[in-house]
């Protein structure tokens, strides 16, 4: 049977809050009050039938693309489901790396694909491996699928290896979707999309992780025009028509996008500082040393990470997502650029359980 739930997303609403929450993918709100905006600017109802288009162009300056390859959708998560569902046919492979954003391989299970896993290895820092890649496609796969920056190590693709892995697509006629709704955590040189590099790449993005804007939902893709036109097609079925005022304000943080992020970047930057130096405090913890992300992915070098996770909420009252829900138990993932007392506290409350912590 098809996957038709995501035990993550049931968590995350349910269960991932803590007074001390570092189990965040994506940095705190953004005040409205701060965003230029006027009552008088906002309309209940208007034309958002395919997408409004001033966002659309909007987010096609911003990408450097035509505003026919932009498709726009309610988050990352609508983004991500629209491209595979409108790439795969039932019995298609697709190839999802490991560890992964638990909804991605939720999403593509859904489409009645058979899903692969190639390995993103934790001895190797999490690198994309070609010749791991090239080991698992074969002649069926439709799709490979990939996060960059990765979530959850927030690692970076090295130069080069995206124009190698859409040579490999090419080859056996398949596409490459690239989550990037963390690269503009890379506040510095920012790089291009990879939607660039050749037809054969689809991209999706959201302003919700590095820019605090969660409750617009304003997700992207970045598909070549008929492709695109076929996932708002597709969408006729989900989201029919999108909130206008929502896309309203999500055009306005488009104009002011410098002003949201450097807000946003102060906290993460801060945030990062103190959880570098908790991990020179506490070398029992090993995760890969990322200089932008707002998210880490940790293991207790004498194991029991499960076990710590637990206590961590239920005697600490301090959240971390636990790491099967990245194919890794023996791992969490920390969340940064929320409120940064609350980080610092929630990191002081965690070196005091692993002051104590045994596992069993």
């Amino acid at each position: 049977m098809r996957q038709k739930y995501s035990d993550y997303m049931n968590w995350a609403k349910t269960r991932s809050h803590a007074k001390f929450n570092l189990a965040t993918s994506g940095v705190g709100s953004f005040p409205l009050r701060e965003l230029p905006l006027s009552i008088d600017e906002l309309e209940i109802n208007g034309d958002t039938k395919y997408g409004h288009l001033p966002l659309r162009e909007a987010l096609a300056s911003k990408c450097g693309v035509s505003p026919d390859c932009v498709v726009t959708a309610d988050g990352a998560s609508q983004a991500n489901y629209l491209a595979m569902a409108a790439i795969l046919e039932p019995g298609d492979e697709v190839l999802i790396e490991q560890p992964a954003y638990e909804l991605l391989v939720s999403a593509a299970q859904f489409t009645g694909a058979a899903v692969k896993r190639f390995l993103r290895r934790e001895e190797d820092g999490y690198a994309l491996d070609i010749d791991e890649i090239r080991r698992n496609i074969t002649s069926k796969t439709r799709l490979i699928v990939i996060t960059n920056l990765h979530n959850p190590t927030s690692v970076q693709a090295a130069p080069g290896v995206f124009e190698q892995i859409g040579a490999l697509a090419r080859e056996a006629g398949a596409r490459v979707l690239v989550d990037e709704i963390y690269v503009d955590a890379i506040y510095e040189n920012t790089p291009p999309s990879v939607f660039h590099l050749g037809p054969e790449f689809v991209v999706t993005n959201s302003l919700t992780k590095v820019h605090g804007v969660s409750g617009l939902r304003c997700g992207w893709i970045l598909a070549e025009p008929e492709l695109a036109w076929a996932m708002y097609r597709l969408n006729d079925l989900f989201g029919s028509i999108p909130s206008h005022p929502g896309n309203l304000i999500a055009l306005r943080v488009l104009q002011h996008l410098d002003m949201v992020r450097t807000r946003a970047r102060k906290v993460v930057e801060a945030d990062r500082g103190l959880f570098n130096a908790f991990l020179d405090q506490h070398p029992q913890l090993l995760t890969p040393r990322t200089t932008h992300g707002t998210t880490a992915f940790v293991r207790l070098a004498a194991g029991g990470s499960a076990e710590f996770v637990d206590r961590l909420r239920a005697e600490y009252e301090t959240s971390v997502v636990p790491g099967r829900f990245f194919d890794s138990p023996d791992h969490f993932r920390i969340g940064m650029g929320v409120n940064t007392v609350m980080f610092q506290e929630g990191l002081r409350r965690m070196g005091d359980l692993l002051a104590r912590f045994r596992p069993a």
